[in-house]
């Protein structure tokens, strides 16, 4: 069953104004639409696009927004600054109307939007749950009986009789969040504002927001954190200047918004001042536990490149280090002392024990003295699952330890 249903949406503004900002304008509106024409100042209009100074008064925040969120799905949003996620969740949430379509959402909303969304700050604690309550259509018996629960949750026990305006940003967080969760709404959404607390308490809010989505409610959670959305949702959306740029899975979206198709075999030109293409590839169709992965690195250097050391790191979605090897480390100096203008360096990790997940592979190129080229978080690849990592994630076997695995290298010099 579908709870969240949006049909054509659209939301438009006019900068630097509220309304069309003039009376003319207003009742030039007015008489269009009684003579059932379309709004002229929805012509006179731009996308959203911060990159972009043109002169357009208006511009579209969202533009034909069509998808459906079920019953107990976490959805997770993505996307640059600015693309128009934050106005969908404070339409969805009816903080404000859209310009033209339809919303059907079936069941009560929880938003947290921004910091301190919907408290009261000359209320304390202990007043703004009551308060938050009542809103969401909570008896006061019904708050009563979450109280303890929500207090023990935000951790901010010692202050729930003081004031919120005196409480710091993740303190505000910590109480709005433990509100939103534990008052059993139908719909929890959740905008970046987990970002402001602290590690601890953003692995509890995805904990319990895990919990939610399992007993059956919904949940639309905004995130630049690749690790939390990928841990945490069932299905992704992606918005690109104020439109829906990719909707369904969440391993296929990310590698999508990382500027990558999800193709097993991966080669991007770079364009870097040295290094210039990389490929990624294994030794079967798909990239999976076990498997070999290999790196082939083109370079071309105007100048001579003296005892090449190439350097490579695999990282997490959280940045956590993996793997982090060199060819010197291995006690393999290349080229010696041989100048090297061009050439092709292959790095081949055999059995490689990456998990199922995403990475990020971050290249070094030096001399021994000073980096003379990099690539950071510019690649990714993904690793998929098999049956024998099935057994392995039983085990609990973590992706994040630093392991140095075996590795093959071999670089051929082009020309000279």
């Amino acid at each position: 069953m579908n709870v969240i249903e949006v049909e054509n949406l659209y939301k438009q503004y006019r900068l630097g104004q509220v309304s069309t900002g003039s009376i003319a304008h207003d009742l030039n509106r007015w008489w269009h639409t009684v003579r059932g024409k379309e709004n002229p100042y929805e012509k006179i209009t731009g996308v959203n696009n911060r990159e972009d100074s043109g002169s357009n008064d208006y511009v579209w925040a969202l533009q034909d927004i069509n998808f459906s969120v079920k019953q107990g799905e976490v959805l997770g949003i993505i996307g640059r600054n600015g693309a128009g996620k934050s106005t969908l969740l404070k339409i969805l949430s009816k903080v404000t109307s859209p310009t033209k379509g339809n919303i059907k959402v079936k069941g009560r909303i929880a938003s947290l939007l921004e910091v301190g969304t919907g408290f009261h700050p000359e209320l304390t604690g202990r007043e703004n749950i009551f308060l938050n309550g009542a809103i969401l259509g909570m008896t006061k018996s019904e708050i009563r009986s979450k109280f303890d629960e929500i207090v023990a949750f935000s951790g901010v026990e010692k202050y729930i009789d003081t004031p919120v305006k005196r409480y710091s940003s993740g303190m505000y967080v910590r109480l709005a969040f433990a509100v939103a969760a534990h008052l059993e709404p139908e719909i929890l959404i959740v905008d970046e504002v987990l970002a402001v607390g602290d590690a601890e308490f953003q692995k509890k809010c995805l904990g319990k927001m895990k919990d939610v989505s399992g007993e059956g409610r919904t949940v639309l959670f905004v995130s630049h954190n690749m690790a939390a959305i990928s841990s945490l949702c069932n299905n992704l959306l992606i918005y690109e200047r104020g439109r829906i740029f990719f909707n369904g899975g969440v391993s296929n979206g990310i590698l999508k918004y990382e500027g990558l198709n999800n193709s097993n075999l991966r080669n991007s030109y770079l364009g870097n001042e040295i290094i210039k293409n990389v490929r990624i590839y294994a030794d079967s169709p798909d990239i999976i536990y076990k498997s070999n992965i290999s790196f082939e690195i083109k370079f071309n250097s105007k100048d001579p490149i003296r005892n090449a050391i190439f350097g490579v790191v695999i990282k997490d979605f959280s940045d956590n280090k993996i793997i982090t090897v060199n060819n010197k480390q291995y006690n393999q100096e290349l080229l010696h002392d041989a100048p090297i203008f061009e050439g092709t360096c292959n790095i081949e990790i055999v059995n490689s024990i990456l998990i199922p997940g995403q990475y990020k592979l971050d290249i070094f190129l030096g001399d021994g003295m000073k980096d003379i080229d990099t690539v950071i978080d510019q690649l990714v690849f993904e690793v998929k699952d098999n049956f024998e990592n099935q057994i392995l994630s039983k085990s609990k076997i973590k992706n994040n330890k630093l392991f140095i695995p075996e590795i093959k290298w071999k670089l051929r010099q082009d020309s000279n």
